[in-house]
Formats: C-alpha cells, sequence, structure tokens
C-alpha cells in the first residue's frame, strides 16, 4: 500500500470520528436552545394567564358590585308599585 492512500484512509478515519462527535456536540447545543425557549415561552405564558386572571377577577368583583346595586334598585322599586297598589 502506498502513503499517500494509507494517508488519506487513516485522514477519512479520524475525520469520521470528529465529524460525528461535532454532530453529536451541535446535536446537544440545539437541544439546550430548545429547552430554553420552551422554559421561555412557558414562562411567558404563565405571566399572561396569571395577568388575565387578575384582570377577570377584578371584573366579576365589578360585576358583582353592580348586581348588587340593581338589586337593591329593583327591591326599591317593587316596595314602591306595592304601596301605589
Amino acid at each position: 500500500m502506498s502513503e499517500p492512500i494509507y494517508l488519506i484512509s487513516i485522514g477519512l478515519m479520524l475525520g469520521t470520528v470528529v465529524a460525528i462527535f461535532a454532530m453529536k456536540y451541535f446535536s446537544s447545543i440545539r437541544q439546550a436552545q430548545a429547552r430554553i425557549a420552551i422554559e421561555n415561552s412557558s414562562r411567558d405564558l404563565l405571566e399572561k394567564s396569571t395577568a388575565a386572571q387578575s384582570e377577570n377577577a377584578t371584573a366579576l368583583l365589578a360585576i358583582r358590585a353592580e348586581l348588587a346595586e340593581i338589586k337593591s334598585r329593583l327591591a326599591a322599586v317593587e316596595k314602591i308599585l306595592k304601596e301605589v297598589e
């Protein structure tokens, strides 16, 4: 076997090993980036849902207060109507 063919075959084998490890390293980097992106998006979603829930709670309290006021007014109107009869 001639020397250039021997060196080329050794170089190809070593290059293959280096390429496999490089792909594995690149894959682990991409997985870590994807995990971080998922965590960030879920954190943002949690913050948005918490804000929406608090807004809904305040709106519900306002609606309950208005409903109580309407009930008291209706009771007053019913009382007036009964007195008129």
